[in-house]
């Protein structure tokens, strides 16, 4: 029986209403000061990794089929001087953000939040003509939101196979597009019914390396843009769109009974959640950062590829379906997406090199014959003391062949809640990101704007990002 914790009946009140009262109330000024500048310094992380993936094939084939559907419309592409109508726009600005796998993560939700949120909040905070206060409330809302939608499940989403920043990225935009309209709160439950019977995002792109989860964060803001959109216009929409027979948990967690419904509104407003979200160090899957780091740190004890004979990464549990099974496509990934999610591949990479980098993922580097020796020799086992998913935890256990083992575990993931990375940590990500797309001068121009975004406009920053000269 599927555990009913913080459901319906003791308040009378559906979660979809207590949500829409929330997002009704919010104002900016409700948001405090550390949260409004974190909130700006994920923007910019974000905006780095648009700019980045200009240089790679999917944003490329992407931008064809996106120009191809395209109606028309002055919504802006980041780092590209392309036009397209504002739900396309968010789309392909989702799918440059979220193509290399370098944003950020809310561990707890196991979600990346700002890489659906903020394509929605700009494109529709700039065709609104909103204030960059508004802009940063909306996107700080949807983070909010989606952050404890994801807290929920426990993590069990990716067990069953579901993608849960675009099943719930849809949700987390539907806020955003409802702030930014205006809708009331009787508007926002029924978006938040309709949201349900859009949100999608399968996992299935683990078994061969596709493209499908470059799309998700994108297509949940198309989708909650047309949710709220209709709710707006007064388009009914289920009420019990989570806790409902059929609502989010219940037909999308096959039966699992340990998911917690009081998560969705826990210290809504009192606690903000977007303060855990975690930047990336790394650009590859969150869950495989514990194993790289652990694999640097025996690089710099001056262990070298031809004195391994044996590797052993312990994971969580709840990874492994992600980022070690099939282990024979992860031990030889066919492409740099597969790549990402690979344990085996990643940890052979920082042991033979000492580092991880955008460089290392890429195409060329993928048949790199020593690298492929390591990976061809790493195994996985159940960490028995990770604490997922509150640290994406691991360790690395290397038996070199003059039969001495070296062993590193990372406790606490680097840029995590705990172990942060500093304000100057994100700028630096950034710039480097940014310098494969613009120049010095264009990039300075967008983080100043950004990072000063109260005293600008919505449609200053996006005419800002849609330029490249």
């Amino acid at each position: 029986m599927t555990k009913q914790i913080g459901s319906t009946p003791a308040t009378g009140r559906a979660i979809s209403e207590q949500i829409a009262t929330f997002a009704t109330n919010l104002k900016s000024t409700d948001i405090p000061p550390a949260i409004r500048e974190r909130a700006k310094l994920l923007m910019l992380d974000a905006f780095g990794i648009a700019l980045a993936s200009h240089g790679y094939d999917f944003s490329k084939r992407a931008m064809a089929a996106i120009d191809e559907l395209n109606s028309g419309g002055e919504s802006i592409v980041v780092g590209s001087d392309k036009r397209l109508d504002l739900r396309n726009s968010i789309l392909m600005n989702g799918i440059l953000i979220h193509g290399l796998d370098y944003d950020d993560t809310h561990a707890q939700g196991v979600i990346h939040t700002t890489t659906s949120t903020l394509p929605t909040a700009l494109a529709v905070a700039a065709k609104q003509n909103k204030s960059g206060a508004d802009m940063l409330t909306a996107f700080v809302l949807g983070v909010e939101v989606a952050a404890r939608l994801g807290s929920v499940a426990k993590g069990g989403f990716h067990q069953i196979g579901f993608h849960p920043t675009g099943l719930i990225g849809t949700f987390g935009c539907t806020m955003v597009t409802g702030w930014l309209m205006g809708l009331n709160a009787a508007q926002y439950v029924d978006a938040q019914g309709l949201a349900l019977s859009v949100a999608s995002g399968s996992l299935e792109f683990l078994n061969d390396g596709a493209w499908n989860k470059r799309m998700h964060p994108g297509w949940a803001g198309y989708s909650g843009v047309t949710a709220a959109t209709l709710g707006r216009h007064g388009y009914t929409g289920t009420r019990l769109a989570y806790e409902g027979r059929f609502g989010l948990y219940a037909s999308h967690l096959a039966g699992r009974d340990d998911y917690d419904l009081s998560m969705a509104t826990q210290d809504l407003g009192k606690v903000w959640e977007l303060d855990r979200v975690s930047v990336k160090p790394l650009p590859a899957c969150h869950f495989t950062h514990a194993g790289v780091d652990a694999a640097v740190r025996i690089y710099a004890q001056g262990v070298r590829a031809d004195q391994i004979k044996r590797i052993e990464v312990l994971v969580p549990e709840e990874v492994v379906k992600t980022v070690c099974e099939p282990e024979a496509a992860k031990r030889k990934p066919a492409n740099s997406y597969e790549a990402q999610f690979s344990i085996p591949y990643l940890v052979g990479t920082a042991l033979l090199k000492g580092r991880l980098t955008l460089d290392d993922i890429d195409e060329p580097a993928l048949s790199d014959p020593k690298v492929l020796a390591l990976a061809a020799i790493t195994e996985y086992s159940v960490d028995p003391d990770s604490r997922f998913p509150k640290f994406f935890d691991g360790e690395v256990i290397v038996e070199l062949k003059d039969g001495r083992i070296i062993r590193e575990r990372e406790a606490m993931n680097r840029g995590s809640v705990d172990r942060p990375l500093t304000a100057q940590d994100i700028i630096t990500k950034y710039r480097d990101n940014a310098a494969r797309q613009v120049s010095s001068a264009r990039s300075l121009e967008i983080e100043e704007r950004v990072l000063n975004l109260e005293n600008g406009s919505a449609r200053d920053l996006a005419a800002c990002l849609g330029r490249i000269a």
